[in-house]
């Protein structure tokens, strides 16, 4: 049996080759001041709330303050424990024991207990579209209150990673929850802050959890997990979809930090004596998402020459983003970064071999959805850019703008009538092959390819290292090849600071906890 407590590092982990990835958390210069309500410029409100459900960043930045998981990613983006007090792996991998935190309380004064551990991880079982991570589950046992117990059917040498994720995480709800339908539980977490007043298409706030209590085996804020320490009374995300409106906020004092911001328009806060903009990097990356099970993009000739038509100069220029050029799935210097192996299908920018591939797959002038959003310019204006390339190969294409509720969840569910859309990955590029088997087969839409499934079986079946990366470059061969993905580029995020904030640590969403206002 293999015991890990947060101060230890597991051997199961991601390679240490990803901590270059990530930034440092700033030392505190002075005491915080306790107090205040943080105003937060931010782009668009969430669509719901159920952890379970949650694949967008709006939503995802807001569950991460209410909610927690029994294990999360630290700074380095390495599991650690959060609501588990740490945790036990068999000798043959397939049995996890989670002995859990005593006292931890849900917002409607609760205690946490491994039956609500239980009924979460049955009902994720049942909704939510990352299931397949327990799809190998054997058995959960509770043998006590605080002791919950996953035993698998097979060896999986990476679950514990697979249960770090932000994205769909596993975060901890009472038993009450258990049969909810999707998208309408009760937004009761054991978080360091809870849910306040929210008001759809205008803004949402979350206060102060005083009966929060930190874990006490870390000195401060570290990733998604460590001391949670909360020093404002509230923090009030107020949704203003222009960035422009954005940069106003800023510049006139109604905002004190900002999503993320395109380029031109983070660089007008430049020598402005209240405001300091920064470049969070890296980010996320971005893609052309490819509907494979909706005609004519069903066909795999026809989301080729997609991908061949594709010049990710342009959409770069396009997104007005800071951004690099890089052709894979994950960032250079990682464990499974596989070099220039896999890079020949991207930035082809061949509109005329593009056209013979559309000839080839028997194309007759069907009609292409391009699906956007008003709220993130950078998407928009990559698809508008994105649309004339296809045109010039020949393609019939029609834009579909709409709002970006309504086109994360056609991308997430498949419905609204699209067959290409572009959205960012921000945590899967930087963890690796588990967390991006969800999206791999979701967004896109994959149903039976022998490759994909082949290729996770033997990545999870292996203890060894070099078989895991051999299994990865396979299946990002195939969903680069396959054109389900189109990769464009490697996103940094442009955000905006007021200097009376402090406490900012530079991760991949804005973490509340540990922030103050020196007012």
């Amino acid at each position: 049996m293999k015991h890990f407590t947060p101060g230890r590092t597991a051997a199961l982990l991601l390679s240490a080759a990803l901590l270059t990835t990530a930034p440092l958390a700033p030392a505190f210069a002075q005491d915080p001041k306790m107090g205040g309500t943080i105003l937060y410029a931010n782009n668009s409100g969430p669509g719901q709330l159920d952890p379970q459900m949650a694949a967008s960043l709006v939503e995802l930045e807001v569950i991460a303050h209410v909610f927690e998981p029994l294990i999360s990613m630290d700074a380095n983006y390495d599991a650690k424990p959060m609501l588990a007090e740490s945790y036990e792996i068999s000798d043959d991998g397939k049995t996890f024991t989670f002995p859990l935190r005593k006292g931890v309380k849900f917002h409607d004064g609760q205690e946490m207990t491994s039956a609500d551990v239980k009924a979460t991880f049955e009902r994720y079982a049942e909704v939510s579209p990352g299931k397949a991570t327990l799809a190998d589950v054997k058995e959960y046992r509770t043998p006590d209150d605080y002791t919950f117990v996953i035993e698998l059917n097979n060896l999986n040498a990476v679950f514990i990673d697979q249960l770090k994720t932000p994205v769909y995480p596993f975060s901890i709800m009472p038993a009450s929850q258990r049969n909810k339908p999707a998208r309408e539980i009760d937004v009761v977490g054991t978080g360091p802050f809870k849910l306040g007043e929210w008001v759809k298409d205008s803004h949402l706030v979350i206060e102060k959890n005083p009966d929060y209590t930190p874990r006490d085996d870390a000195d401060g804020p570290d990733g998604y997990v460590g001391k949670k320490e909360v020093y404002v009374d509230a923090v009030r995300y107020n949704f203003l979809p222009e960035a422009n409106a954005r940069v106003a906020a800023m510049q006139t004092g109604e905002a004190d930090i900002t999503t993320a911001l395109p380029l031109d328009l983070a660089k007008r806060l430049e020598g402005n004596d209240k405001v300091t903009p920064v470049t969070v990097f890296p980010y996320c990356q971005q893609y052309l998402i490819v509907h494979s099970s909706q005609a004519p993009t069903d066909n795999r000739q026809v989301r080729q020459a997609i991908r061949e038509a594709v010049n990710v100069e342009d959409l770069i220029l396009a997104s007005g983003e800071a951004a690099r050029e890089n052709f894979s799935m994950v960032y250079p210097g990682g464990a499974f970064f596989v070099g220039d192996d896999n890079a020949g299908w991207y930035n082809q920018n061949d509109p005329a071999k593009a056209a013979e591939t559309l000839k080839a797959a028997g194309y007759n002038g069907e009609e292409i959805v391009l699906q956007s959003n008003t709220n993130y310019s950078y998407m928009r204006d990559s698809i508008l850019v994105l649309a004339e390339q296809l045109k010039a190969a020949g393609m019939n294409v029609k834009v579909d703008i709409t709002d970006w509720t309504t086109n994360a969840s056609n991308m997430q569910s498949g419905d609204g009538g699209w067959n290409v859309s572009t959205t960012s990955f921000c945590s899967n590029p930087i963890l690796g092959p588990q967390q991006w088997q969800t999206m791999i087969y979701n967004f896109p839409h994959v149903e039976n390819n022998k490759v994909l499934d082949d290729a996770y079986a033997k990545f999870y079946a292996s203890l060894d290292l070099s078989d895991r990366v051999a299994a990865w470059k396979d299946i990002e061969a195939e969903v680069l090849d396959g054109a389900y993905m189109i990769k464009v580029s490697d996103r940094g995020s442009n955000r905006a600071i007021a200097n009376d904030l402090k406490g900012f640590r530079e991760f991949n969403i804005n973490l509340f906890w540990g922030m103050w206002l020196d007012r």
